[in-house]
């Protein structure tokens, strides 16, 4: 529970946000991931867990806190840390990533889907809907979590790295975040969802394109570009602001 900042963005209650998603009958449908399927980070989550488990080597730790202590203090990019996110697992197999993201998944994140989210997602597919899940964080942890929601992997848009003989490489193909949300999903043929949900305010691009956007738990920043845009937002239970 948080205090709400003010703000004159209209706030959905679980009926009405899902009365109002139901109403569109969107043919498809686009989801970020960390903070609007669940709660949490599973990108830096994982990240941490993959240095304290062992699975990354002292120098490629060394690297990458170096890195991410240079993104908190903004001077490395969004995109760039989420790029080298993924490309400091070069030289591990990917069967051996698969098998840490299932395990990390499971203890750590699974217990912080929304229910609220789990049974839209669940409710649209029943009625036809296309699911698509874009993230920054890394394939092998998006398409692990996403199984829950039954969203198959060739419905998933994630930071990857090129794979060679089974191993990842540092060649990325894709980090979509921000405009790369965007540009991921024209892409894949989608140009005009119908209806898109994201938490922060790098998923601000990807919810403008939409014929409905819907901020799902929206960090403070997206929730400030939510009032100016016009856009109700929504908060589940788990994560629902202290409204005085």
């Amino acid at each position: 529970m948080s205090d709400l900042p003010p703000t004159p963005a209209t706030i959905l209650t679980t009926e009405q946000f899902h009365a109002r998603v139901h109403s569109l009958a969107p043919k498809i449908a686009v989801f970020d991931c960390d903070g609007t399927l669940w709660s949490g980070d599973a990108g830096s989550s994982f990240m941490r867990w993959t240095m304290d488990t062992g699975l990354l080597s002292r120098d490629a730790i060394d690297w990458l806190n170096d890195r991410y202590t240079g993104y908190q203090r903004g001077e490395v990019s969004e995109l760039a840390i989420c790029g080298e996110m993924v490309q400091v697992y070069q030289g591990l197999r990917e069967s051996e990533l698969r098998r840490a993201a299932a395990d990390f998944f499971l203890n750590h994140i699974e217990r912080n889907i929304f229910p609220e989210m789990l049974q839209l997602v669940t409710e649209l597919q029943a009625a036809g809907t296309d699911i698509w899940a874009v993230s920054s964080t890394c394939d092998w942890v998006v398409e692990e979590g996403v199984k829950r929601f039954n969203i198959p992997a060739n419905r998933v848009l994630a930071a990857c790295v090129n794979l060679e003989n089974g191993f990842a490489t540092d060649r990325l193909l894709d980090v979509p975040t921000d405009e790369g949300k965007v540009a991921s999903l024209r892409n894949a043929g989608i140009t005009a969802p119908v209806a898109v949900f994201g938490n922060s305010i790098h998923d601000a691009a990807m919810l403008s394109i939409a014929a409905a956007a819907f901020p799902v738990n929206p960090s403070p920043d997206l929730l400030r570009h939510s009032a100016a845009s016009g856009w109700p937002v929504y908060y589940p239970a788990s994560v629902a602001p202290l409204i005085p």
